[in-house]
């Protein structure tokens, strides 16, 4: 069983060498423990100093594209090395790596598809109470939306079965925390938690600039994804908030028309009518798009299964040239 942790980079020469050195290279049950960097556009020793460290796999995107496209970047080039579990680090040697062996476990075990290191946010000492309470809040309607119990979901220390690394799909430019967990929940796989321990900080976030810019980022992109999968359930809501409220002029205009004095209320009659109309057009919004997704599922389905023969061709071909 072979093991690849990747950790996407950005301008981490500092503390690249202290990430991989926390990496255990022999784990009980794992026949092979590999590294693969993604320099995702560093303009500082990164990629010089992952060769000097002599990492196993490293692969590059020219300019900076983001965490996300950078994660995907990853999951992809370790399915094609031949990956049975995928671990996620960070760069900043935020995550402790002695715990990668209680992170894989569950997937080990057969118990779990994907599982979430949590770094039991409350008690970590350079977080500010403010970040607290927004990691709590977050993770709570992370809950909600995806159905998945995850204390931590924004955590980047997680594990990956090949088998849900190949069924996952991110689209997100900005981070693929929230996305992973989403997918997961509608797609019904098996998510489970560890408790994880944290190293001292060693820098400041870059995946953003501002807390308001962070949380307006995660708030876009849970409702995206989010209506990417419930999408008739989403505009039914909206859909029925606007007939309600188009509704009541309407009810106004009738109190009054039917005690005679219906003259000069007009206006509430057009107005609830236009509000009413606005409502119906989301319910057949919501019809639309609800047929998208399942198009989309469709899709996915292809997709799911054209990784699988792409995959087991490239395996196939690998064996062919030992042989020979």
């Amino acid at each position: 069983m072979k093991l690849i942790v990747q950790i996407p980079c950005y301008n981490e020469e500092k503390t690249l060498p202290q990430t991989v050195a926390d990496i255990p290279r022999h784990i009980p049950g794992i026949d092979t423990v590999e590294i693969l960097i993604i320099d995702d556009g560093s303009r500082d020793r990164t990629v010089e100093v992952a060769k000097e460290l002599g990492v196993d796999h490293i692969v590059r995107n020219t300019i900076n594209q983001g965490l996300a496209r950078s994660f995907r970047l990853g999951l992809d080039e370790c399915l094609r090395q031949g990956a049975d579990i995928i671990v996620n680090t960070d760069g900043d040697n935020q995550y402790a790596g002695k715990d990668i062996p209680k992170l894989i476990q569950p997937i080990f075990d057969h118990q779990a598809e994907i599982v979430i290191g949590d770094r039991q946010t409350a008690q970590i000492a350079h977080f500010s109470p403010l970040k607290k309470t927004l990691q709590w809040l977050g993770s709570s309607v992370v809950r909600k939306l995806s159905g998945v119990q995850v204390p931590d979901a924004v955590s980047g220390f997680r594990a990956i079965s090949r088998k849900a690394a190949i069924r996952l799909n991110i689209v997100s430019t900005f981070s693929y925390t929230i996305e992973m967990l989403i997918q997961a929940g509608n797609k019904q796989m098996a998510v489970a938690h560890v408790p994880v321990d944290t190293n001292p900080q060693t820098r400041e976030s870059r995946l953003y600039t501002s807390t308001l810019r962070f949380i307006g980022f995660q708030l876009v992109n849970m409702i995206r994804m989010y209506a990417m999968y419930r999408a008739l359930k989403v505009f039914f809501y909206i859909g029925t908030v606007l007939s309600i409220i188009g509704a009541i002029p309407i009810i106004r205009f009738l109190i009054f028309y039917l005690s005679g004095e219906g003259t000069g209320h007009i206006q509430s009659l057009i107005l609830g009518g236009a509000i009413l109309s606005m409502g119906f057009i989301a319910y057949l919004v919501g019809l639309i798009a609800d047929l998208i997704s399942n198009n989309r599922q469709l899709v996915e389905m292809i997709l799911e299964q054209a990784r699988r023969i792409e995959l087991e061709r490239l395996r196939e071909q690998k064996e062919q040239s030992r042989e020979d």
